[in-house]
């Protein structure tokens, strides 16, 4: 069997206890299993005869009494050794496996001993504690000698006397808060916007009596959201805050704040708050409707605010115009801005570059109230306008209370796209599409995923910049997003290492440049953005070993660059050439001719040729192996004569954008297996042969059947002539924009006939089209022979001869504009002109003209949501039914 000591030992005292833990009534290692089941079953009757005399205690504090000394000492202990027992119980199983001969010894002696002993020590003083548990009473009785006071217990918070722009925020949102609906309130955007002021607004109205509530509580959470930190602030407004209880452990705490603020009309303030506060771990009961209980808080996340419970919070939005001057001219002062003429012009231009931040204006107005000589004042809009960081405040009044929005990101892919977003001008709308391409070059975004994964990534992406504040989604187009100005100077100071390496990220977008800028430091930059700008020519030979972003696109008078300019720029660029590059966005410039060393580009993925209205040839196109994305409407020279041959060849391409104004490609590109799976956008303009049947031929249309057009999202078809309808669009799902105009032969967008015959009246179409435009459309009598749901329809222009419908809200009769009182008195008494149905829930935009008075009846029969759209000069079987229903 061997030896069962695994440890040598010497001398008289060792020898003397090894004979104590083998001999006499208290060996602790021959009886130690029997004391562990003892020392268990012992605990287990003292937690039941402690939870016991808890539920009691906090069931009279409730009621205002006072604890007993000796109930809380006894707590206390009992607190003490339960922590040992879980302790000796963790070791529990080791320490039984170190036993041998059947139980009377150990293979490690002396820590069996010692193991053994705590566990008679534990059990003894259990069994001690379980005796001494039974009180008589648990609490002292206090005697209440008046009325206590009812009022509501609030601090008042000191703020600034005169909030501009927020009084009409304020009277919303106490609106909503005393709105018996509403139990939880969240308030979001970005840091400096006024929150906090909001939040103490709210909090300051409390001072007056309302409906009952017994106690107002403001936590300051911040984004670390330390439990015990929350706790302990409220017990202090609760009077908890004794010696005893900074002993409590947390789930302590949270029961006697439970215990107090049960029967209490409470309204709970958090401010500051970065990821979901578990009010339950706190020990705050949750507000409802019938307890009349209000929490409210404020966050930079909208993604929070939907983990707290609340749906639609409400944005604090940045102060607007002449609200935001008052704000700014009340920091600078009178005195200031008299001090010269000239400088309320450019204390103008200095507010403006705030962008109705209250931080800024605030910030940036204390700093100018002691500026009062001009040149001043022009210093002010150049640094304001070349490197804001510079500014005085900025960099640690500013910038650093937005940064804890980027330091609240998770990893570094989410911070790197963000950072990069600042390389657009101010208020550029940027492409959420083109950042998918752009991302992917950078190495942000894995290139490896199929395209549908690598999308759908991009957008989670976005997603979370956007719900952080940190991208801003204007209006109702979601297609694309934009940075604050402020913002994206803190984006631009934390990519120049927060000031520290200027020349590393060197952004000049839409600053009207009419040359490249002269740049100290080439060796140090990684970035530059030149786009928007009138530069017209790029040569030179700077050494940029570093630079990996060169943004030039959109200089519209750009017409040469020299090859010599990228050939010291090895991870942009080869010295042979262009031939490690991934992305090419030439757009909107003036080039006539691509460069000839655009074939050697074998790895370039994203090629944007947009909007190159010089342009004739794309020649030699088939050379780049390696695209994804091509890019080319509106390059309105463009003929691609033999080329169309070319795209053919490319054999990786996912996305196709492309403006066709010939018979012979539109067949053989658009309808090819190539055209189909990859063409997104594409405008057909112009084709006026009278042949032009082949689109309306079943045989087409047919051969289509279960291979459809699935990344194809706008269409737009210009002058075309002899096209009757198009129904082929039945096969595009994900269309979203669809454009229609001058298109004299059209009958019917989809045919009833058509789809009969290839048996495909199961599609249900423009399931997500967005946007649709029908202009001078003289033969038009329907899009669809059945009402559509529209489901995703934003806005809708539609014109028959010299009659144009806007469509926007379920009200959008009150918002229409007239021509004149007499067209309205016209159009408004008879419902034969134009009916309009449907509550309009998701369109935005309204506008209604009446130009002709001789129109027939049912000129427009327009039905949105549930309805149908019909537009015609006669009445059909579907507009009879319709008046039917209507009367």
């Amino acid at each position: 069997m061997g030896s069962c000591f695994s440890i040598q030992i010497s001398g008289d005292s060792v020898l003397d206890g090894v004979g104590s833990c083998l001999c006499g009534e208290g060996n602790h290692i021959r009886n130690l299993e029997k004391n562990l089941e003892a020392m268990e079953k012992a605990m287990g009757v003292l937690k039941a005869r402690r939870d016991d005399v808890l539920t009691e205690v906090q069931r009279e504090e409730a009621k205002g009494q006072r604890r007993l000394n000796e109930v809380q000492v006894w707590l206390t202990s009992v607190q003490t050794i339960e922590n040992h027992f879980d302790v000796l119980n963790n070791t529990r199983t080791m320490e039984l496996q170190r036993l041998c001969l059947c139980g009377v010894c150990s293979k490690n002696l002396i820590s069996s001993f010692r193991y053994g002993r705590r566990v008679s020590l534990v059990l003894k003083d259990a069994e001690n504690l379980k005796s001494s548990g039974g009180f008589d009473a648990v609490v002292a009785e206090v005697v209440v000698t008046e009325q206590p006071d009812t009022r509501c217990v609030v601090e008042e918070m000191p703020i600034q006397p005169v909030i501009f722009g927020q009084e009409t925020m304020l009277e919303r949102a106490w609106n909503h808060l005393m709105d018996d609906e509403t139990a939880i309130m969240g308030l979001y955007r970005m840091g400096g916007v006024g929150k906090t002021t909001l939040l103490k607004q709210i909090n300051n109205k409390f001072c007056e009596e309302v409906d009952g509530v017994q106690i107002v509580i403001w936590v300051v959470v911040s984004s670390e959201l330390r439990v015990e930190k929350i706790q302990d602030d409220i017990a202090e407004k609760l009077g908890l805050l004794r010696e005893e209880w900074k002993g409590k452990e947390e789930i302590h705490k949270a029961t006697d704040i439970y215990a107090h603020m049960k029967n209490k009309k409470f309204v709970l303030l958090l401010d500051d708050i970065w990821r979901k506060v578990d009010l339950t771990e706190i020990g705050v009961p949750f507000p409802t409707r019938e307890n009349g209980c209000k929490l409210v808080f404020t966050t930079r996340s909208r993604e929070v605010c939907g983990r707290m419970g609340v749906d639609d919070p409400m944005e604090v939005q940045c102060l607007t115009g002449n609200v935001a001057w008052d704000l700014f001219e009340k920091k600078v002062g009178p005195l200031t801005l008299k001090s010269h003429p000239c400088i309320p012009e450019e204390a103008r231009k200095v507010a403006e570059k705030c962008r109705g931040l209250p931080l800024a204006l605030n910030v940036i107005g204390e700093t100018m109230s002691s500026k009062r000589t001009i040149q001043e004042w022009h210093h002010a809009v150049q640094v304001l306008n070349s490197y804001a960081a510079d500014f005085s405040g900025m960099d640690d009044k500013i910038l650093p209370i937005l940064k804890y929005s980027y330091d609240n990101l998770t990893g570094d892919q989410i911070k790197s796209c963000f950072q990069y977003c600042s390389l657009f001008p101010e208020d550029y709308l940027i492409e959420k599409e083109k950042l998918i391409d752009y991302w992917i070059c950078e190495r942000f975004i894995s290139e490896k995923d199929d395209r549908e994964t690598t999308v759908n990534q991009v957008y989670g992406i976005i997603g979370t910049l956007v719900r952080s504040c940190l991208l801003l989604e204007e209006g109702s187009n979601k297609t694309k997003v934009k940075m604050h100005d402020v913002v994206r100077e803190m984006a631009l100071w934390i990519s120049s290492d927060l000031g520290e390496n200027r020349e590393k990220c060197i952004v000049r977008a839409g600053a009207g440049l009419y040359e490249v800028p002269e740049i100290k430091k080439w060796s140090a930059v990684e970035r530059i953005s030149l786009m928007i700008n009138n530069i017209r020519e790029v040569s030179g030979r700077p050494k940029c070993p570093e630079l990996t972003t060169l943004f030039l696109q959109e200089n519209m008078p750009l017409a040469s660059i020299s090859g010599e300019f990228f050939m010291c720029m090895p991870k942009l660029v080869e010295i042979s050439g262009l031939v490690s590059l991934k992305y090419l966005d030439l757009s909107r410039t003036m080039i006539s001719q691509l460069p000839v060393c655009l074939k050697k580009l074998k790895k370039l993925m994203h090629l944007s040729l947009e909007g190159m209205r010089n342009l004739r040839s794309i020649n030699g196109i088939s050379n780049l192996s390696s695209l994804r994305t091509l890019a080319l409407l509106h390059c309105n020279k463009l003929r691609f004569d033999e080329s169309w041959k070319e795209l053919l060849l490319l054999k990786h391409l996912e996305v196709l954008t492309i403006e066709i104004v010939s018979k012979l490609v539109l067949e053989k590109l658009f309808f090819s297996h190539m055209g189909r799976r990859c063409i997104r956008k594409i405008v057909i303009k112009d084709i006026r042969e009278e042949s032009f049947g082949f689109l309306n031929f079943p045989t087409i249309l047919r051969s289509l059947k279960g291979q459809c057009f699935p990344n194809l999202s706008s269409v737009s078809i210009e002058g075309c002539s002899g096209l009757n309808d198009l129904t082929w669009l039945l096969f595009a799902p994900n269309l979203a924009h669809l454009r229609l105009t001058n298109l004299r032969q059209l009958e019917e967008v989809l045919s009833k006939e058509k789809a009969d015959k290839m048996q495909v009246q199961y599609i249900v179409p423009f399931g997500k089209l967005e946007t649709l435009v029908m202009l001078n459309l003289p033969a038009v009598k329907s899009i669809y022979w059945t009402p559509l749901p529209f489901p995703c329809l934003r806005e809708i222009v539609a014109e028959v001869e010299r009659f144009v419908i806007k469509c926007e809200a379920a009200d959008w009769i009150e918002g229409v504009e007239w021509e004149d009182e007499a067209t309205r008195l016209r159009f408004l008494p008879s419902r034969r002109k134009v009916y309009v149905l449907s509550s309009f829930l998701s369109v935005h935009s309204l506008i209604s003209k009446y130009y002709n008075s001789k129109l027939e009846p049912f000129t427009a029969l327009v039905c949105l949501g549930d309805g149908l759209l019909l537009l015609g000069r006669q009445p059909t079987e579907a507009s009879h039914q319709t008046e039917s229903v209507l009367q």
